[in-house]
Parts: structure tokens; C-alpha cells; sequence
């Protein structure tokens, strides 16, 4: 499962190259028997292993001589800890964490094209985002203080920049015939902001995309969200409590603290024109809200 990091992808002095604040990828593992998500990432001062379960959550800082993590694809090495896309390993033994095995990845399922579309061309952006799989097979087995993971439907994403958004919605879902990946965010960009839109619905094959740059457009929030785009609608409402706490990037620094529900019920709807193409009442969906 070895790969090599170009030199230019490499941590040094807690820094990434190019010269932002953190760059971080998110490996979600759905198990029959639960889920368990991973979050490489480096940042200033070093990097960091976040991992979540419906238990909880838990946090390993790293030196930056023990961190190298790719700016381009979803590879990173923390110490013993071992991520690229055809699988991951872990090896970590703290106090109050024992995390232990591998987990193989069958082909990754990228989107049609880069989910921040033009976008992705804009400089000085305050964070960027890129989905990496939209869903692939696991096969293998994860320990995380005795509880066991293994087998499985996995999904990979990954953020870079200096800071998250100040208010923000993330949920994604893996459900039988399919994905969805939901993000809005306030979006700042120069003197002004906006409030950005990007959704990705895998549906029996099919790509369904709502984005802003596509015209989609946020027309009720709290508590999940509505987004419309031409017929397109898409609904978006957790049913669940506020989550286990993590860390997240405030000027390059793990500093803040955000929450997520890894595996909480949800509710989904996607239309086009009236028509439903999916109503799902989803019991294991993973849901941010950071709006107050």
C-alpha cells in the first residue's frame, strides 16, 4: 500500500506547499456494524489524525517531521498511519485510543469533473473543496478500542485553504443505488460573500448536480436545507442530535471546534420538475451544521 509524495506535496516547518494553511482528506468507512471516519490533515504547527465513531471522537497531533500529506490526491502519512486510494492503514496507540488494522478500497467513483467547477480557477480562496470518491467498496478490518469495523461502502473528500467557513451545512449519504454529498457555505470572496452551493447525487449510475455556478441557490435553511436549480430541487433536513465534537481550521490552526453527526437519521428528497427521483429517510447519513 506504499506510495511516494513529491517533494513539493511534503510538510516542512508545519507548513504545506503551496503555501496555505492546512490541507486535510476525509476517508468515511460505513460498515454493516457502523461507521468510522478518518481525517489526516496538516496544518500550522504539524498535522493531525482525527478519527469519529458513534462513540466518539478522538484527536493525535503529529510533529511536522512525521507529516506528509498531497495538496492533489488523497495520500497522506502520519507517523505509522497510512492513507492513499487504494486503502489505509492505521497504528495508533494513545492514551484512551487503540486504533489498529487495514481497509482496502475497490475502484474510487470520481465526479463527472471537479466539484467546484470554474471555481477551482479563483485565487485567494478562503478554503477549497474536492470529492474524491463518491462511493467504493471496502474490504478489510479497522479496530478502534475494541470495536470492529469491516467490509463495507467507503467515500473520500478533501479541504484545503487557511480557514472553514465562518457558517456552513456538509451532509453526505451512502445508501443502497447510490451517494449524495451536500456542502453551503458563506463563501467570502474579497470585500463581498456569497452563500455557495455544491450537492453531487449518484443515483443508479446517474450524476445529479446542483452548484452555483450552475445556478443552484439556497431557499430555506435551519435545521438542513432546500436548493433549487431550474426543476432541480433538493431537500436536506437532519433528524438527529448536534454530533461529537472535532477540529477544524481557523487561520491555518486546529482551533475551533465544529460537530458532527457521523451516522444520525436524515431526511432526503430530490425532484426535477415534480417528478421525485429519490425520497430517502436515511439512518446512518453524516451531517455538519455550523449555521447560527
Amino acid at each position: 500500500m506504499g506510495f511516494v509524495l513529491e517533494k513539493s506535496e511534503k510538510t516542512a516547518g508545519g507548513k504545506i506547499f503551496p503555501a496555505e494553511g492546512f490541507c486535510g482528506w476525509y476517508f468515511k468507512c460505513q460498515a454493516p456494524k457502523g461507521s468510522v471516519a478518518l481525517i489526516p490533515a496538516a496544518h500550522a504547527g504539524g498535522g493531525s489524525l482525527q478519527l469519529i465513531t458513534d462513540e466518539g471522537s478522538w484527536n493525535v497531533p503529529f510533529a511536522p517531521e512525521q507529516c506528509a500529506v498531497s495538496v492533489a490526491h488523497p495520500r497522506a502519512v502520519l507517523g505509522q498511519n497510512i492513507f492513499c486510494e487504494k486503502g489505509l492503514r492505521l497504528a495508533v496507540d494513545e492514551p484512551g485510543l487503540r486504533a489498529a488494522g487495514e481497509m482496502r478500497f475497490g475502484p474510487l467513483s470520481p465526479p463527472a469533473y471537479d466539484v467546484m467547477g470554474p471555481f477551482c480557477a479563483v485565487p485567494f480562496m478562503q478554503c477549497r473543496h474536492r470529492v474524491a470518491s463518491v462511493a467504493h467498496s471496502l474490504s478489510g478490518r479497522l479496530e478502534v478500542n475494541g470495536r470492529v469495523f469491516d467490509g463495507g461502502r467507503g467515500y473520500i473528500e478533501g479541504d484545503r485553504g487557511r480557514s472553514f467557513p465562518a457558517g456552513y451545512l456538509w451532509t453526505q449519504c451512502l445508501f443502497e443505488g447510490g451517494s449524495l454529498v451536500l456542502a453551503v457555505a458563506d463563501v467570502p470572496l474579497g470585500p463581498a460573500a456569497f452563500r455557495g452551493v455544491i450537492a453531487l447525487v449518484r443515483l443508479n449510475g446517474r450524476e445529479w448536480r446542483l452548484a452555483s455556478y450552475l445556478g443552484a441557490r439556497v431557499t430555506a435553511l435551519g435545521g438542513g436545507a432546500t436548493v433549487r436549480q431550474g426543476s432541480l430541487c433538493l431537500t436536506a433536513r437532519r433528524l438527529g442530535g448536534p454530533g461529537r465534537a472535532l477540529r477544524a481550521p481557523a487561520s491555518g490552526v486546529m482551533e475551533r471546534t465544529v460537530r458532527e453527526n457521523l451516522a444520525c437519521p436524515a431526511f432526503y428528497r430530490l425532484t426535477k420538475g415534480g417528478r421525485v427521483l429519490l425520497e430517502l429517510a436515511a439512518e446512518n447519513a453524516s451531517f455538519e451544521y455550523e449555521f447560527f
